[in-house]
């Protein structure tokens, strides 16, 4: 690509998915750079920028101190596109006021174009008058700057979108890069035609550089990489033995205790066939005996991923690697980044295990190298396929790197919310108003993580149960959308709530739960293990399950009658960046209650998770 060549420029403000703008600029063939919120308008000219996103972010623009940009960009005379924090920062600098949201809009939100003759929704790519897009916000534009007007708007959100015709200056309160946004690709096309820009980006590109960097980063050293037998590890695996040969890559497969069943055995056999000869480490031990005592999630994620960097040295001395000639080697990638509040601006929604102070320590002294480190999920799997990976084994669900470790629910004591009764009457309304009028509604007495607007939340889950305990609820497409859409609606208008669930184990809504204390323990994993694979074994070569990207199963630690509760947790999801819940076959369903059931006498409760993300993470904790 030559220098000459025009650059759709994305300011980071910190934003869950503001490398995804880019991601998706470079897939529409345009060419993008990131760049830090503090670059002047002297800089972005000199890198010969046509167009400027500015992303969102968790900060707040009428706050002391919040984030801004170098106002002479606005004078620069070229197309300016504002998302959710950008959006704001626009109205702010040019008058308008913003201010917090009278409802906050998590999730699916529908849009109404106003202004349907805008070049951002210019009918080329027929964009309709309504649409689902995809909101993350607590704030909002409340009064319209001078010489901007409004061009859509939803229920809660009067200025959804504006622009300054003049100016060529736009404002998203939605996030058009995410994947559920329906036409957010389409508008994002039309402001690259706005910019004039073309480009020629494509994933050879990423490969054919990424070699060079990895060559260059390399030289004269080998790579020791910690492979979990993911698909991100496994691309890693593959593109740095492409740049560097098998010699000089050494692969080690870490059994951490926490793995599914077999896992361990399938990894090594799959990556086997694909040609890398892979090292496994038996450390349950070790792993287990950290976790000892831990309840906090952050303090868990922490713990796992010392570990992992204890046993490499460890491993390396007693190989006699010397350190001087070795470099660690991760299958991270953007989310863990963007996630461990890793980026600029970017909050801290929950420490991954590849990016612990420790890591981020040697990232800094150039110890670590992260070929795949700035793809999102569906581009890494994109170049396991260039790069000759077989389709069983890119295709294979997500799995974290600290595996059941972060789908075991830990806790010391019960976690209640203030006036549950209260928040519960409230729910009651709001499933009422949506017609679904023989449900009841209970709020568990412990915590999980979420997204909420860029930020951390550590809320609340309330557990919906139907009045009919005969049937299990219908959780097909058409229902489940209804369901979900119930689930947002509870979500945004409850602060104290981030996730919402269905019962699907045909119980009646318990008086109480109790909350035992409960460690990461051999029997705990095992019980979740064989839940696990009842799951794995009733979707796997099911043509109406492929849709599901990913399925975590998560072991809470919610008693009745001294036993616990499991919950699914199927997604659709693009990225990582965005999910909501997947839809499953009745009969699918059937099975995996009547077997857990039947085969894991633990288990008293079963939950269904039907939130989005955001407000919740892919992940519990």
């Amino acid at each position: 690509m030559s220098n000459t060549t025009q650059s759709i420029a994305i300011i980071d403000f910190g934003s869950q998915s503001m490398h995804l703008l880019a991601n998706k600029i470079r897939n529409l063939g345009a060419h993008s750079i990131i760049v830090n919120s503090d670059i002047t308008a002297k800089e972005l000219t000199e890198k010969n920028v046509a167009g400027i996103i500015i992303s969102g972010g968790p900060d707040s623009v009428y706050l002391e101190n919040s984030l801004s940009v170098d106002t002479e960009i606005f004078e620069l005379n070229i197309p300016i596109l504002g998302v959710c924090y950008g959006h704001n920062l626009i109205a702010d600098y040019f008058g308008g006021t913003v201010q917090p949201a009278q409802v906050g809009e998590y999730g699916k939100i529908e849009l109404d174009i106003i202004k349907t003759n805008s070049a951002i929704f210019s009918q080329k790519n027929k964009i309709p008058k309504k649409s689902i897009t995809w909101m993350t916000h607590g704030d909002e534009v409340s009064e319209l700057p001078e010489n901007f007007e409004i061009i859509a708007s939803t229920n809660d959100c009067k200025i959804a979108a504006m622009e300054n015709t003049k100016k060529k200056i736009f404002g998203f309160q939605y996030h058009p890069e995410l994947s559920h946004s329906e036409f957010g690709v389409d508008m994002l096309e039309n402001f690259i035609e706005i910019c004039g820009v073309s480009g020629d980006w494509t994933l050879n590109d990423f490969i054919d550089n990424e070699i060079i960097k990895i060559r260059k980063q390399c030289e004269g050293k080998k790579v020791f990489l910690l492979v979990s037998g993911g698909v991100d590890s496994s691309v890693c695996f593959a593109l740095l033995t492409k740049a560097l040969g098998k010699d000089r890559v050494f692969g080690c497969l870490v059994d951490h205790g926490m793995m599914r069943l077999n896992e361990g055995i399938e990894v090594t056999e799959m990556l086997a066939e694909a040609g890398f000869d892979l090292h496994t480490e038996e450390a349950s031990e070790k792993f287990l005996k950290n976790l000892a005592g831990l309840f906090d999630p952050e303090k868990k994620r922490n713990s796992i991923g010392n570990d992992f960097l204890e046993l490499q040295a460890e491993i390396a001395e007693r190989m006699n690697l010397n350190p001087n000639e070795w470099l660690l080697g991760q299958g991270t990638i953007y989310p863990d980044t963007i996630e461990s509040g890793a980026t600029k601006n970017s909050d801290k929604i929950k420490t991954h295990h590849n990016r612990v102070e420790r890591i981020q320590v040697m990232i800094e002294q150039g110890l670590i190298i992260e070929p795949i480190v700035d793809l999102y999920k569906d581009e890494v799997r994109k170049v396991g396929t260039l790069l000759g990976l077989s389709d069983k084994l890119i295709s294979r669900h997500p799995f974290p790197g600290p595996g059941l470790g972060v789908r075991i629910l830990c806790a010391e004591t019960e976690n209640l919310v203030e006036n549950a009764e209260n928040l519960e009457t409230k729910i009651h309304t709001i499933v009422k108003n949506k017609n679904f009028k023989k449900i009841s509604a209970k709020i568990l007495p412990i915590k999980s993580v979420g997204v909420e607007g860029d930020k951390r939340s550590y809320k609340h889950p309330v557990v919906l149960y139907p009045e009919n305990t005969t049937t299990l609820p219908d959780l097909t497409s058409k229902n489940l959308e209804l369901l979900g859409n119930l689930a947002s609606d509870i979500a945004n208008s409850i602060v104290e709530i981030n996730r919402v669930l269905i019962s699907v184990s045909g119980k009646q809504n318990p008086e109480k739960f109790t909350v035992e204390k409960s460690e990461m323990t051999k029997k705990r994993i095992a019980t979740l293990q064989v839940c696990d694979g009842i799951v794995r074994n009733a979707i796997f070569g099911r043509e109406d399950c492929k849709h599901i990207w990913q399925f975590p199963v998560v072991l809470a630690p919610v008693f009745v009658n001294s036993k616990e509760s499991i919950i699914l947790r199927p997604i659709e999801s693009e990225n990582a960046m965005t999910a909501i819940a997947a839809p499953l076959p009745n009969d699918v369903l059937e099975q995996i209650v009547s077997e857990i059931q039947k085969e894991v006498p633990e288990i008293e409760s079963i939950f269904y998770d039907l939130t989005g993300k955001p407000p919740g993470t892919i992940e519990w904790e």
